[in-house]
Parts: C-alpha cells; sequence; structure tokens
C-alpha cells in the first residue's frame, strides 16, 4: 500500500467521521444545519473514495473504509455521545479492527 493511498484514507476517514459526528448532532438537536453540513460532508468523502478505489481496488478500498469507520465512529459514539456497546457488540468491532489489520498487510495478488 503506498503512502499516497493511506493518506488518502487518513483524510476520507476524518471527513467521514466528522460527517458522522454532524448526523448524530442533528438528531440531538434538529438543527438542519448539522443535516447539511453532514449531506456535504458525505458527498466530499464519496469523491475521495473514487481515488482509493482507482489506486487500491474497490474491495480494499472500501472494506478499509468500512472497518476504519466502524472502529472510530464507535470511538466517538462512547466518548463524546455517551453510548454504550454490549459485550457481543466490542467482541463484533475487535473482529473488525482485526479484519482490518490483516488487509493492511502487504501481499502479492493472485490472478
Amino acid at each position: 500500500m503506498s503512502p499516497a493511498f493511506l493518506l488518502w484514507l487518513g483524510a476520507s476517514m476524518v471527513i467521514y467521521l466528522a460527517a458522522a459526528t454532524a448526523t448524530r448532532t442533528y438528531i440531538a438537536s434538529s438543527n438542519m444545519a448539522y443535516l447539511i453540513l453532514s449531506l456535504a460532508l458525505y458527498c466530499v468523502g464519496n469523491l475521495m473514495m473514487v481515488r482509493l478505489m482507482r489506486e487500491g481496488g474497490l474491495g480494499l478500498a472500501i472494506s478499509i473504509s468500512a472497518i476504519a469507520q466502524l472502529l472510530f465512529v464507535n470511538v466517538i459514539a462512547v466518548a463524546v455521545f455517551g453510548e454504550r456497546l454490549s459485550t457481543l457488540q466490542l467482541a463484533g468491532v475487535g473482529l473488525g479492527a482485526v479484519a482490518m489489520v490483516l488487509m493492511l498487510f502487504p501481499s502479492q495478488a493472485r490472478v
């Protein structure tokens, strides 16, 4: 995985986390500005994903993005919004972390 891929992935994660946080804030406050901000951020994040898909492939880019979002959104949900996960849900998040680590290991693609 190239440094550019990891940089774009990190930037898209920041965008997606900001969008998810804005969505959760909208749910709590019903302020339409947060919903509009959330939609705009999701659009930017999706445009960034196009580049990631070109460089890393559809499967890898979407899988890593989805798992990273799973991990970081749960951190925000617990730390900022006071939400709690059950033991079974925490196990699922842990399995997601293991899956992401395994996908990030460099390997030769088999054709």
